[in-house]
């Protein structure tokens, strides 16, 4: 390992087969199909033209990471040669590649969150600024390209140094993480429009649905309602003054078309008429925004009959790939059905956010955390929503947990 000069900042060069921190090797999260999750040596790898190494500090856990976990797929994405999982990442910088860009100003010891989605730069779309509709990207940990690009679960890895973003100093290592969900929502909040005083329901209360109520919370909005089946999630946004409201939907199996529309109504229904609900003026016509963050088919129609006229319904979570909906009553009323695909132009305002402090005590979002050997563990509790003592989960983190 050797000290270069590149750009006029101090850098590692990392040369094959040296060690990194006293090892030669690297432990990963390497998922070979359903269920079939194994933490396995890996060369440590060498930052390339325009890249950075990583010492991957923690990985959040999220549903696609848990769909190819539990399926060996998401959705029609299929692992088709084993992948390291995760995508929700932060950590150190180790070493500098060469030919950096002239912008770069990173220097070894920085604290960085990693944006992992590769786009062209050269397609229309890339060229306005809305990357995340690149129709070249290709995202680590996605199995949507093939080869696979090897995703966060891991103690070291690289990245291009343009999808790095430094730390604010008030911002703790770990929370960094959360960066990635909360552009979700950050980007699904910019297309919204949202003015202050906004009323809005979110529906879901994982990671991104809880982001979803503490950024309405933070933007002024003054009713924001949370609906899941988990009544400990649901207490939690409650507790933590996220959600004004909360309403638990009742359990049952998945329904799809015509018998998803009535159990849509019927909680619609159902909704309006709980009590607390009911004290909120003027929601009996819907809200002024839904935001929509199960991807359940019920969920997505909902969401549409609880949209207030001329009004907007965000559909942040896109689990069911060919659905009902009621688009006829929609148009009639003026509502905008808008998608949200992942995020583009997010990364700094979102960090910025959470070391700010207005988005409240998000770090108790973060209720589990399990080193990397341990990460079959983790899916495992993730897939049941419960730890083995029966404790809520809500945002798991897998990693080095001793980085700060």
């Amino acid at each position: 390992m050797s000290d270069t000069l590149t750009n006029g900042v101090s850098t590692l060069t990392v040369a094959p087969g040296a060690t990194l921190n006293g090892k030669t090797s690297q432990k990963a999260a390497v998922c070979y199909g359903a269920t079939d999750l194994r933490v396995e040596d890996r060369p440590i790898p060498v930052p390339g033209d325009g890249e950075a190494q990583i010492q991957v500090a923690v990985t959040g856990l999220c549903g696609s990471d848990l769909h190819y976990y539990s399926h060996g797929a998401n959705g029609t994405f299929k692992i088709l040669s084993p992948m390291v999982l995760g995508h929700e990442s932060c950590g150190i910088v180790t070493a500098l590649g060469p030919n950096l860009p002239p912008t770069c100003t990173l220097k070894v010891g920085d604290r960085v969150a990693m944006e992992v989605g590769l786009y062209c730069k050269t397609c229309r779309f890339c060229k306005v600024g809305r990357y995340n509709l690149c129709s070249q990207m290709r995202f680590k940990s996605s199995a949507k390209t093939f080869p696979h690009l090897d995703g966060t679960l891991s103690e070291v890895m690289t990245q291009p140094v343009d999808l790095l973003h430094k730390l604010p100093s008030t911002l703790e290592l770990p929370l960094a993480a959360l960066a990635e969900p909360l552009s979700v929502v950050l980007h699904a909040f910019r297309r919204a429009h949202l003015a202050p005083g906004a009323r809005v329901l979110v529906l879901g209360a994982g990671a991104v649905g809880l982001l979803a109520c503490t950024l309405a919370r933070a933007s002024g909005c003054t009713t924001v309602v949370a609906v899941d089946i988990e009544q400990g999630k649901l207490d939690f946004a409650k507790e933590m003054d996220w959600a004004t409201e909360i309403f638990a939907l009742p359990k049952g199996p998945r329904v799809s078309g015509l018998d998803a529309v009535a159990a849509a109504q019927n909680n619609w229904a159902a909704l309006k008429a709980d009590a607390a609900v009911q004290n909120v003026e003027g929601l009996e016509d819907g809200f002024d925004a839904v935001f929509e963050c199960t991807g359940v088919e019920v969920c997505m129609q909902m969401a549409v009959m609880a949209a207030l006229p001329g009004s907007k319904v965000m559909f942040v979570g896109m689990g069911t790939p060919n659905l009902t909906l009621p688009t006829g009553p929609s148009f009639l009323r003026e509502v905008d059905l808008i998608g949200v695909f992942r995020y583009a132009n997010t990364y700094p305002d979102a960090l910025a956010l959470l070391g700010s402090g207005k988005l409240g005590d998000v770090g108790k979002m973060v209720t589990h955390r399990y080193p990397l050997e341990n990460a079959a563990e983790a899916f495992e509790d993730l897939k049941r929503g419960r730890d083995k003592e029966g404790r809520t989960i809500i945002k798991p983190m897998v990693g080095n947990l001793e980085l700060r």
